[in-house]
């Protein structure tokens, strides 16, 4: 009988193709094992009613706190996360198991309009919930009218094809990579380079408890010591400002000659803070 390794993941378009995605590529990897996915609702789907700008108490963890509690019960072996969703401080016992190569980390406009976010008209109301987003919307582009906007990705996109009061929406590249031809006919997608990335965007994290040996062992086959260390030195900007998922900070780590490279955007109260 071959031995089983469970993932967890959340329930959405996206998380289901990046589950299904990382069991493949162990299935690849261990043609001996059997790779499960096991689908976890978080309070973040659940309350899609939490302004995800201002999330109160609920704001650390709100996609990932019920797949650690999965993991730490031991209902599940790995979780697969968005690392852009992982909070930079993980629970005692868990860790990051690895981190396979990273997708395209730009943000992408995807309008009604094509030209990318200077081909928007004066006024267009772009849709959001990142707060990220909506500060290097309004620094580039202050005649903008930025809206709050949940759901999962293809919902988001027929809202935008539907809604005349909504002229764009800004979304992760990778994340429309993953999940193939979901754009509707009529709108237009381009990648923003101003607009930098969250930490760790376009990169998966899976994580698991720290004295299973077995599952790391498994999960080493994906790990990309590259992507690791470029997004550990995005979230290490977190970590050093004291934020979380949410904060307007943007940034991109990159890999060139040998050498470590990170452009980043802070926003505080005076005004974006570049590094």
């Amino acid at each position: 009988m071959k031995p089983v390794l469970i993932l967890g993941t959340r329930g959405s378009d996206l998380a289901l193709a990046q589950a299904r995605a990382v069991r493949d590529q162990l299935a690849l990897a261990h043609p001996q094992l059997r790779v499960d996915v096991k689908i976890i609702r978080t309070t973040g789907d659940k309350r899609l009613d939490v302004d995800l700008a201002n999330p109160g108490p609920l704001g650390k963890g709100l996609f990932t706190k019920q797949l650690e509690e999965a993991l730490l019960k031991g209902s599940i072996d790995a979780a697969v996360h968005s690392l852009k969703d992982l909070p930079v401080g993980l629970p005692d016992g868990l860790v990051l198991g690895a981190i396979p190569p990273r997708a395209d980390p730009s943000d992408a406009v995807v309008s009604k309009w094509p030209g990318g976010l200077d081909g928007l008209p004066r006024g267009a109301k772009v849709a959001t919930s990142s707060v990220r987003r909506a500060a290097l919307l309004r620094h580039f582009r202050p005649d903008l009218v930025t809206v709050a906007m949940r759901g999962n990705v293809p919902t988001r996109l027929r809202k935008l094809a539907d809604d005349p009061a909504i002229d764009a929406i800004v979304l992760a590249k990778a994340g429309l990579d993953r999940l193939g031809p979901v754009v509707p006919d009529g709108l237009h997608v381009a990648v923003e380079p101003r607009l930098l990335p969250a930490p760790g965007q376009g990169a998966l994290g899976i994580e698991c408890r720290a004295e299973d040996t077995n599952t790391l062992g498994w999960l080493a086959a994906l790990h990309c010591p590259d992507t690791a260390r470029c997004v550990h030195a995005e979230r290490a900007l977190l970590a050093i400002g004291g934020g979380g998922c949410a904060a307007p900070l943007g940034a991109l780590a990159e890999i060139r000659d040998g050498a470590l490279h990170i452009r980043a955007i802070s926003f505080e109260p005076g005004g974006p803070v570049h590094i």
